[in-house]
């Protein structure tokens, strides 16, 4: 029996991905976009998809209160990079006003509904970078280090109310978006800056992480597991040995 399934940053990477495997596979998919030019390009890749404009730092989120959903998956995200001693904290108020506070605020109006009904899932979209900061990649670590705590008491709070809360951690997978936050540092980032000297320890880190990226597919699969499963774990590592190949395990 297909669910509903919402989905918030879907306009493109793991999020539209998912989007469309849940659609084939039979599921009422709700996916939203940022921006209503995002959602128009969507509507017309794919028609059969339910597209909606849900900016989840914005009002819109009060949409969703009007939405009977069985599956949230918070997906919508930015990157930033640069290291803490230099970066502009308007950078990082912007970080942790998407993927914390607009995160939280959209898992807030989807409990509304999953409450009152005593089921339903929260799924949370961190990263290795939840579990693994990197030079110049604190900013972003620190908002996935945040929803690593919010999910997981989210988990403990709401199983007694029948709704499951899990993680899924994806290593660098080729969307874009790693090629995209990488980048946003040199931007502002230059000699003058008080970690001016480490500029190629920051090179070396970002090729790292930009270097041999995997197929988004793979992420997009979990999810759709993640979607249709039973029960889930706290955490889901994709791949799932990525810990092993940092040296984390």
């Amino acid at each position: 029996m297909g669910k509903t399934v919402m989905i918030t940053g879907a306009g493109s990477g793991f999020g539209k991905l998912t989007a469309l495997a849940l659609l084939e596979r039979g599921h009422d998919v709700i996916a939203t976009t940022e921006t209503e030019e995002q959602a128009t390009v969507l509507r017309a890749e794919a028609p059969a998809l339910r597209v909606e404009k849900v900016d989840i730092t914005s009002d819109d989120v009060r949409k969703i209160l009007d939405w009977d959903l069985d599956v949230l998956i918070d997906n919508a995200g930015v990157g930033e990079t640069g290291p803490l001693a230099d970066i502009p904290m308007e950078r990082v108020r912007h970080l942790f006003e998407v993927n914390v506070f607009g995160t939280l605020a959209v898992t807030q109006a989807a409990l509304k509904g999953m409450v009152a009904k005593r089921h339903g899932r929260i799924i949370i979209m961190s990263s290795i970078a939840g579990v693994l900061p990197a030079p110049a990649f604190g900013p972003y670590a620190m908002t996935k280090h945040a929803l690593e705590a919010m999910g997981k008491s989210l988990r403990m709070e709401l199983a007694p109310l029948g709704i499951d809360v899990t993680l899924i951690n994806p290593g660098p997978y080729l969307t874009g978006f790693n090629d995209r936050m990488a980048d946003s540092m040199w931007e502002w980032f230059g000699e003058q800056s008080l970690n001016g000297s480490e500029a190629e320890l920051f090179h070396m880190v970002s090729d790292f992480v930009t270097t041999g990226q995997r197929d988004p597919h793979d992420v997009a699969d979990r999810l759709v597991e993640l979607v249709e499963a039973e029960t889930t774990t706290e955490n889901n590592f994709v791949p799932e040995d990525i810990r092993a190949q940092l040296g984390m395990a």
